[in-house]
């Protein structure tokens, strides 16, 4: 079981990539909202909710495993499980995808406040309530970059 724990938080392996582990850990969040786009908004903000609540425990037991101190690089998990929240409302396109992908990105390696402060919480919620806030805030950057903005221009 611990096996498989540790296998699932470094993302089955990409948050051990050499270069970037976050951002290419988070990837796998893109096939995850791919497999409940179709669903209606509130079974996606249900299941995204639940995706968040298993990071946590998730997260904070493979930090004690790998043992590499507070919320070690190649844990993945709470990326990738918490980019589904980015596009919550708005349809699985490329643009969409990308924009999504790009702001969740920019707002959990800047971590503007309050993120910065959340993050000193110690455990799962530590390492998860930053990457859960970055999404919330690439949700409204998403939607007012695809409702308000490009509407605008096209």
């Amino acid at each position: 079981m611990n096996k498989f724990i540790k296998w699932t938080a470094v993302g089955f392996g990409f948050g051990l990539s050499p270069v970037m582990p976050g951002t290419v850990g988070t990837l796998w969040g893109i096939p995850l909202f791919w497999a409940i786009a179709d669903l209606s908004l509130p079974i996606q903000i249900v299941l995204c909710l639940i995706f968040t609540l298993l990071a946590v425990p998730l997260c904070a037991k493979a930090e004690s495993l790998i043992g590499k101190g507070k919320d070690p690089g190649c844990i993945v998990a709470d990326e990738y499980l918490t980019l589904p929240i980015c596009y919550l409302g708005l349809p699985f396109s490329l643009g969409v995808i990308l924009a999504g992908f790009v702001f969740h990105r920019i707002f959990d390696i800047t971590k503007p406040p309050p993120i910065k402060q959340l993050q000193r919480i110690k455990g799962g919620i530590g390492i998860v309530i930053d990457d859960f806030l970055a999404a919330l805030i690439a949700l409204v950057c998403n939607h007012v970059l695809f409702r308000i903005v490009i509407p605008m221009f096209g």
